[in-house]
């Protein structure tokens, strides 16, 4: 897929998340295989570019190239500054957030708020493409509610605005992320446009990757919630589609390995404490899906320090490795 002068290969793209696709997750995706990752959504308010939130979120450097940042506002001249800003500061494709469907976000009319309004969105979306050279791509929901699905409607203003590549979500605002996520929509926007479509939503494993390709007819996939302490699933998906086979799951030690890495990431980016407060989230998705997953959090929840947030973490996979009982819940 092509997104501008940018070849997104393999297309398979993780979904910006806020508090989750920070630098060290991003980078730790395209090393496992993600064609693309977009950064967490970032203000256009100025007034909060200098804030410590702010700094991290537009810290960039070292970041494999193409470098995608999600923008997020309402005021077309206020979105434009924050793109030419952000452009300024290494972004290599601009995507504006019309997705988010936080109350907080939807609140001040951001997000897939905006979506109930489409003369603001072609303002938006002149203002924005209209201020930078790089692309400009959206992401969107299917709709507001059930009985407001305009996402067809949102998708050719994006497409006469200039918006090199369009992700949709396959479900409505109020629906969050309940129930199945629908592909009929995207299926009817992809047929109706000619820039590249991005299909989202309950993408969760290869087989479920390349359905969703063959039902929408979709140029890529964008992954979210599935990537959350699973990060090698990138790779998964692109050897899928490229070869119809499935990959064998990473083995205990590369799962520590990995995991080491990003703690140390973490720790690296956000210094302590927050570094140590910001991995346990992590390290509870890396171990959801094992049985000795509440006497593992328990324990390394206590650590207060990068040290023995490392060293508790190694000595538990070790434990699992060799074949013997992971630290108790009492440890």
């Amino acid at each position: 897929m092509q997104i501008g002068r940018h070849r997104i290969d393999p297309p398979v793209i993780l979904a910006p998340m806020a508090g989750v696709t920070d630098k060290p997750f991003r980078q730790l995706c395209k090393r496992l295989g993600a064609g693309l990752a977009v950064s967490e959504m970032t203000t256009s308010d100025p007034r909060f570019w200098s804030t410590r939130k702010s700094r991290h979120r537009m810290d960039h450097a070292g970041e494999p190239d193409p470098i995608g940042v999600q923008i997020a506002g309402t005021v077309p001249a206020v979105m434009a500054d924050a793109a030419r800003y952000n452009v300024d500061h290494g972004a290599q494709i601009i995507d504006i957030n019309m997705g988010c469907p936080a109350k907080k976000v939807c609140n001040a009319w951001a997000g897939s708020a905006l979506m109930q309004d489409e003369a603001l969105v072609g303002r938006i979306l002149d203002a924005v493409v209209a201020a930078v050279d790089v692309p400009v791509t959206l992401k969107i929901r299917t709709g507001w509610d059930a009985d407001h699905r305009n996402a067809p409607a949102i998708a050719r203003i994006a497409e006469r605005a200039g918006v090199a590549a369009l992700a949709v979500h396959g479900r409505t605002r109020d629906q969050h992320y309940a129930g199945n996520a629908e592909y009929d929509t995207i299926a009817a926007i992809k047929a109706d446009l000619s820039i590249p479509v991005i299909a989202n939503g309950d993408i969760d494993s290869p087989h479920k990757a390349a359905e969703v390709l063959r039902r929408t007819g979709a140029d890529a996939v964008m992954v979210g919630r599935a990537a959350q302490g699973r990060p090698w699933i990138f790779r998964e998906i692109a050897h899928y589609l490229a070869t119809g086979e499935r990959l064998p799951p990473p083995s205990l030690a590369e799962v520590r390995d990995v995991l080491l890495g990003h703690l140390r990431a973490l720790h690296a980016f956000y210094g302590e404490p927050a570094g140590v407060r910001i991995a346990r989230k992590h390290l509870g998705w890396y171990a959801k899906d094992r049985s000795e997953n509440t006497a593992f959090r328990t324990v390394v929840n206590r650590a207060e320090s990068a040290e023995a947030q490392i060293g508790l973490t190694r000595d538990y996979f070790d434990a699992l490795i060799a074949g013997e009982a992971p630290l108790p819940a009492a440890a």
